[in-house]
């Protein structure tokens, strides 16, 4: 027989979801009809940009907005939800009936972990292949420049592993001149220092020009170094590598343009070459944390919405609700900064947040629990 706390917190949670669907959807096209505007600006100096590929780009952009917006519709949506309970005297008559805000709240809980999850594990793969295929067209229409290979000046470093000349050796390349052209990247002035395990040098590679091919590098006009021996030339050398030139524009993409699942790989990719992952890790960690964030929200909601009007302050409770969870945005932006700089560890950064104000809101709820 399904008892009553479980009937009344399936009622709540219902209520609960559907303002959060409907504050999903509000927020979602407010926030990409101000990012729209935007684009049309910047599209008024880039005449090949017409409104129809505008459209497209926001249109492609709006899966990632929505995850952007996610925690807050919880937020805002939660708020609306408890406020119209309590005012309905709905809440009031289920505590005065013995019923525990753990036991009402233990489905609109649920849900927004459940929405947390689907956004990490189902919208945040679909958000990261439209909003890749959005910033390929602002780079192709609305971006001033070479594309973002042109922001590191022109030059790659890659480290990898090199086991041709010993069991853990390494190689560090730096090539000059970088340019892409139709999906081929193409280089001049390319070194490859072959490291051993321990960092001794083995051998160092000098190319005049090279091509980044399937699997390998391909130097033309190569002089072969190595101590205790004459230099050696060579008209081609294909040194083999990892790195596609998806993977290296991928290394200079928003972490945005990922899904969730080819993250941990791509990750370690990054380690392998050389390239900072810190931003991908942070990436990574942040969707983890999504549904404990969600979570919190709704907690944080009930927390704020649930006095009763006839104590006074009502409106108060929710400015206050609602300005505790921009705090708790402002505290996230400030730690993925920290994270960022490499100040504290990536984990802390992304997960501290959440678990700070979840502690805050069962510590508000425990305040306000009677029962």
């Amino acid at each position: 027989m399904i008892s009553i706390p479980f009937t009344i917190s399936m009622y709540f949670g219902r209520q609960f979801f559907a303002a959060v669907l409907m504050m999903l959807a509000a927020l979602t096209a407010l926030v990409a009809l101000f990012d729209f505007l935007e684009l049309l600006r910047e599209s008024a100096s880039a005449p090949a940009a017409s409104f129809g590929i505008i459209v497209e780009m926001e249109l492609l952009r709006s899966p990632w907005i929505l995850m952007q917006i996610l925690p807050f519709a919880v937020l805002l949506g939660g708020i609306y939800a408890f406020w119209r309970l309590t005012r309905s005297s709905e809440l009031v008559v289920a505590r005065a009936a013995g019923i525990s805000a753990w036991q009402f709240l233990a489905v609109p809980v649920l849900l927004a972990t459940l929405l947390g999850i689907t956004g990490t594990g189902i919208i945040s793969p679909i958000s990261a292949l439209m909003f890749s295929r959005a910033e390929t067209l602002y780079d192709a229409y609305l971006k001033v420049g070479g594309g973002p290979l042109s922001v590191t000046g022109g030059a790659l470093w890659v480290r990898q592993a090199d086991r041709g000349l010993a069991p853990n050796g390494i190689a560090v390349l730096h090539a000059a001149d970088v340019r892409l052209h139709d999906d081929v990247l193409e280089t001049s002035d390319v070194t490859v220092l072959r490291l051993s395990g321990d960092t001794s040098l083995l051998q160092r590679l000098e190319a005049k020009r090279a091509t980044l091919v399937d699997g390998s590098w391909d130097l033309f006009d190569v002089s072969i170094l190595q101590s205790g021996a004459a230099p050696v030339k060579q008209a081609e050398l294909l040194f083999p590598t990892d790195l596609t030139v998806h993977r290296v524009q991928e290394s200079f993409a928003s972490p945005n343009s990922l899904s969730f699942w080819t993250l941990p790989s791509f990750i370690a990719l990054l380690k392998r070459s050389g390239f900072s992952p810190i931003q991908h890790e942070l990436a990574f960690q942040a969707l983890l944390a999504l549904p404990l964030l969600c979570a919190t929200m709704a907690l944080v909601a009930a927390g704020f919405s649930m006095r009763p009007s006839r104590r006074g302050g009502a409106t108060r409770m929710l400015v206050s609700g609602v300005a505790c969870g921009f705090a708790l945005f402002m505290v996230s932006e400030v730690a993925d900064q920290f994270g960022t700089s490499g100040a504290v560890p990536v984990v802390l950064a992304a997960w501290a947040p959440a678990v700070a104000g979840l502690l805050f809101a069962v510590a508000l709820l425990l305040h306000l629990e009677d029962g």
